[in-house]
């Protein structure tokens, strides 16, 4: 099932606000072989799920200078 490896979530539910609320990805940590994203509520900006990109699913694998 490739179609669900680039899948990205747009609400999850949120433990804090309690209930199911838009979310938003944010960049935490890039590795060599992988980027690592948090989601964080919209509404109160708790955490609430994270997301792992290995190399090769994503963007360009080279340095890309101006």
């Amino acid at each position: 099932m490739n179609q669900f490896k680039t899948l990205r979530a747009s609400s999850l539910y949120c433990p804090k606000c309690k209930a199911t609320q838009p979310v938003y990805e944010k960049l935490l940590l890039v590795l060599p072989d992988r980027e690592v994203y948090d989601y964080l509520c919209r509404r109160c900006a708790t955490s609430v799920g994270s997301r792992e990109v290995t190399a090769g699913t994503n963007a360009p694998q080279g340095l890309i200078l101006p």
